[in-house]
This record gives structure tokens, C-alpha cells and sequence, in this order.
């Protein structure tokens, strides 16, 4: 079983090298980096095994706009795992030991843009079923949200609004 800690500055290469590895390209790396550069980042998690970096998870500020008013949530993403460590449960872990920082830390709402057979297990259902829309033209089925309190009143809808990072993406 991995371990589960809040990134430490020490850690922003073998961060860059985990989303890098997992995801093929750099695009979900500079992300991280810009959004680590310019503070918008409310919780950093890695997943470690014999003191090495092998898993990475995210989580940033949007709010949900709506009728010009502008309500707080939180980004889940990118979540990222060593090509080699992928399938052992260390994505699960990330994603759970991160909803539970959020939700303790008073956070309502988290959104993700994720693979359709991995978020649900976790609660997340289409966020067109709670009238919230993206910002990006993807299937409906890949933009989830999940409620982290158990009163439904807390929802806004209307259009979600990421960090500027997230368009260059």
C-alpha cells in the first residue's frame, strides 16, 4: 500500500516526471507547474512506495457562474500514476485520501473530467444531471461532479469556470 502525503517543493520534479510518464506528453505537467507557480492550487497530494514518487493528484479553485454570480468548488486533475504502478489501487487511494481533505476542509463541491468507469465509484455522477456545464466540448459522461455534503441544497448550477491554466491545456 502507497503512501499518502501533501506535496513538499522537494517534490515538483518527480511530479512534472509521474504526470509526464502517465499521460504521454507534458501538456498535464506544465498545468501543474503553472498552477503550483501562480498559488492557485488548493491541495497537491503524491503516492509514494519506498520513498518514490509514483503517483500524483490535484486540485484547484473554479467556480460555478451562473447568472453573474459565481459560486466556489473544486477541480479534481489531473490525477496521474506511474505507467508501471497503474492498476494497483494507488489511483483509488489518491482520489479518496483527496476527496476526504477537501470535504474536511469545508469544500462543497469537487468537479472532475475523468474517465467515465473510474470517478463514479467514488460518487461522482454526470454534472449535466445537476444542470452544471463545461467550459469544454466533451461528452457528457466525462464531466462529473461530486457532492461532498449531504444537502442537495447546495448546488448551483450554470457553467463551470477553471483557471486560466486549464484553456492552454
Amino acid at each position: 500500500m502507497s503512501i499518502i502525503r501533501e506535496e513538499t517543493p522537494e517534490d515538483a520534479a518527480d511530479i512534472r516526471r509521474v504526470n509526464e510518464r502517465a499521460f504521454g506528453q507534458p501538456n498535464e505537467a506544465d498545468l501543474v507547474d503553472a498552477l503550483r507557480r501562480r498559488g492557485a492550487v488548493t491541495l497537491s497530494l503524491v503516492a509514494t512506495e519506498d520513498s518514490r514518487i509514483v503517483g500524483h493528484i490535484l486540485f484547484s479553485p473554479v467556480t460555478i457562474e451562473s447568472a453573474g454570480a459565481g459560486s466556489p468548488a473544486i477541480a479534481l486533475g489531473p490525477m496521474a500514476v506511474l505507467p508501471e504502478y497503474q492498476n494497483r489501487g494507488i489511483g483509488s487511494q489518491l482520489v479518496e485520501a483527496g476527496l476526504k481533505m477537501c470535504r474536511d476542509a469545508g469544500h462543497k463541491l469537487v468537479i472532475v473530467l475523468g474517465h467515465p468507469n473510474f470517478y463514479p465509484r467514488f460518487g461522482f455522477i454526470p454534472a449535466k444531471s445537476l444542470g452544471i456545464t463545461c467550459p469544454f466540448d466533451v461528452p457528457d459522461e466525462v464531466f462529473m461532479v461530486k457532492v461532498l455534503v449531504e444537502s442537495s441544497s447546495i448546488v448551483p448550477s450554470g457553467a463551470v469556470k477553471y483557471q486560466p491554466e486549464f484553456m492552454e491545456v
